[in-house]
């Protein structure tokens, strides 16, 4: 039998962080560039390990992540 292994979550506003970008029509490379353009220098990968949760996500990156999506960073917490 195999074992499963707890995934270790890291943040808790990846969920969101999808579901908002998804809503707005946005990829994962869009968001990405987005995000440059408000001078975040992120990947597409990086993205991914957010909203996967598998990342941590600072509270500067947390408001850069609220004003590339241009919600209210409050918004972001489950």
């Amino acid at each position: 039998m195999q074992e499963r292994r707890k995934r270790r979550v890291l943040n808790i506003v990846g969920p969101q962080v999808r579901r908002i970008r998804y809503q707005q029509g946005l990829t994962q490379p869009a968001f990405s560039a987005k995000c440059q353009l408000i001078g975040w220098d992120i990947s597409r990968e990086g993205i991914a390990k957010i909203e996967s949760q598998i990342r941590c996500v600072s509270d500067i990156e947390l408001l850069k992540l609220a004003k590339a999506l241009r919600v209210h960073f409050s918004v972001l917490f489950p």
